[in-house]
């Protein structure tokens, strides 16, 4: 027999996973296992590795075949809906937020300790060539890879392109489309991402 209640609170953890840490004794009697379930079956099915204490919404997909694989650091937390391809390696307590995409290409996916994604952020680790004498779909796909740092924010429905870097604690905006790399501090925004700041009391550049 279902409990409409907890069935309840499981899809309330799926969009909101940062509630998990927070859970009740008696909530944390339930969770607990059933993420450990959870965690076990993908580990069994694709080449993911998980590390303690972390959270992973039933709806999110995540694929991982060999050669790709994917890494989650401690107590990290991906919400409904996103959708994983390897190969990624997310630090601790790393945050994403639901509908959130990563696809890691043939380089990779790394992020940084601390990070947030916001929903529906999209970051894609390859591209395709564009010569006009070639159909899309024939053209050589490419893959350099992205690297977001320790202690990043990404906006709601930001985009990352393939070969990027952003620094340690830099900000991208809502909607911001990021084509070329973020020094640390940095906040960005804007379509193509352009310095608008720094983050306040960031260090002084050097």
């Amino acid at each position: 027999m279902t409990d409409p209640y907890r069935d309840q609170h499981k899809q309330r953890l799926a969009y909101m996973p940062w509630l998990y840490p927070r859970l009740k004794p008696r909530h944390r009697a339930w969770a607990e296992p059933w993420q450990r379930a959870l965690q076990e079956e993908w580990s069994r099915l694709e080449t993911v590795r998980f590390g303690a204490h972390c959270f992973v919404a039933p709806q999110a997909r995540l694929f991982a075949e060999p050669g790709r694989d994917i890494v989650i650091g401690d107590h990290t937390h991906i919400a409904a809906d996103c959708v994983l391809h390897g190969p990624l390696t997310l630090g601790e307590h790393v945050s994403l937020n639901h509908h959130v995409t990563l696809e890691g290409g043939a380089a990779g996916i790394v992020i940084g300790d601390h990070t947030r994604i916001a929903a529906y952020a999209t970051l894609y680790a390859f591209d395709h060539g564009l010569r006009a004498e070639r159909l899309v779909r024939e053209q050589p796909v490419t893959s350099r890879g992205i690297v977001i740092g320790r202690d990043v924010w990404l906006g709601a429905r930001a985009g990352v392109v393939d070969g990027v870097t952003i620094g340690d604690h830099a900000v991208v905006g809502m909607g911001a489309v990021v084509t070329r790399d973020v020094p640390p501090w940095t906040v960005v925004a804007g379509n193509p991402a352009r310095p608008i700041g720094r983050r306040p009391g960031a260090p002084v550049e050097v």
